[in-house]
């Protein structure tokens, strides 16, 4: 890629990790990040701070070309218990890091979310659909969503919003329907039962690590810029084959159980990648077995 420098925030995460990870061979890397942990290359600048921090903000991005804004709280369920502190985290941070790019001329590829779709009226969802979060967590990406077209129509900042579905591959750890590929190999590594919310009728679009950083790049380099991306596969996979496949991955002959469903849990998801496509050049190239198929391996 062209840009000389480059801010990742959330740079010690799953994704702005993998992010890190593939740009540093080929650019100037720093990370800003509240907890760097050990995830952090030793050959990248480390800044350790919150995204909510203006100053901490101004000093990460100054003299950097494209900001990568990955930092964010992505639990919908402590969405739901402390919508104040998602929202200070994703939608506040948002908005710092929007502020501090226009005043330092770099553009900003961000992270969104198909959670900002709700409950599709159908499927695929494409970025003209419908907007109605059922969650904090979706209205605040929503909201750094629409800010991120406003700086751009109103400021001239070159901004790149992706919508995210369900995001898996090495490194992730818990946490709702992205997480729940990790919670079912460790169940089926373990022998465990396999628990499945529900019926496990409901369907799920997910995409591995490797092609959200493909889409960051490409975003970073697009000329198609104040717009919203989505990032999938165009695939959809219930979660109950889900289970299935795993099981079958592992080899084992853990049972697969129902639990209660969980209240508000979409119905259904699945992105239309038309824009994505013919905007970006973003073509998904790791398919679900194939991807599953590497995570058992590196175990």
């Amino acid at each position: 890629m062209e840009a000389r420098r480059v801010l990742v925030t959330g740079g010690s995460g799953f994704i702005g990790g993998a992010l890190v990870d593939s740009l540093r061979s080929d650019t100037d890397v720093r990370i800003l990040d509240v907890d760097p942990g050990a995830r952090a290359p030793g050959d990248v600048e480390l800044i350790e701070g919150d995204v909510r921090d203006p100053e901490t903000v101004a000093d990460a991005v100054e003299g950097v070309d494209v900001v990568f804004h990955q930092a964010a709280l992505v639990s919908v369920a402590a969405s739901v218990d402390d919508p104040l502190e998602s929202h200070t985290i994703n939608a506040t941070g948002t908005l710092q890091v929007l502020e501090a790019a226009r005043r330092h001329d770099a553009r900003v590829v961000l992270a969104s979310s198909a959670a900002v779709y709700g409950d599709p009226e159908r499927v695929p969802v494409s970025e003209t659909d419908r907007l109605v979060p059922r969650s904090p967590y979706g209205l605040d990406k929503l909201a750094s969503d629409h800010y991120a077209r406003l700086y751009h129509d109103r400021y001239g900042l070159e901004t790149v919003a992706l919508r995210y579905f369900n995001v898996y591959g090495p490194g992730q750890s818990g946490g709702d329907y992205a997480g729940v590929i990790d919670v079912f190999l460790e169940q089926a590594r373990n022998g465990d039962p396999i628990t499945v919310h529900g019926d496990g009728a409901q369907t799920r679009d997910f995409v591995h690590v490797r092609d959200v950083v493909r889409a960051n790049r490409l975003a970073a380099e697009t000329d198609d810029v104040g717009v919203a991306y989505n990032v999938g596969t165009g695939e959809s996979t219930s979660i109950v084959r889900l289970a299935e496949r795993i099981r079958a991955a592992v080899g084992c002959d853990s049972p697969i159980v129902h639990t209660d469903a969980r209240e508000g849990d979409v119905s259904h998801s699945r992105a239309d990648l038309s824009r994505a496509r013919s905007r970006l050049g973003y073509e998904p190239t790791v398919g679900l077995d194939a991807g599953l198929e590497t995570l058992v391996d590196e175990t």
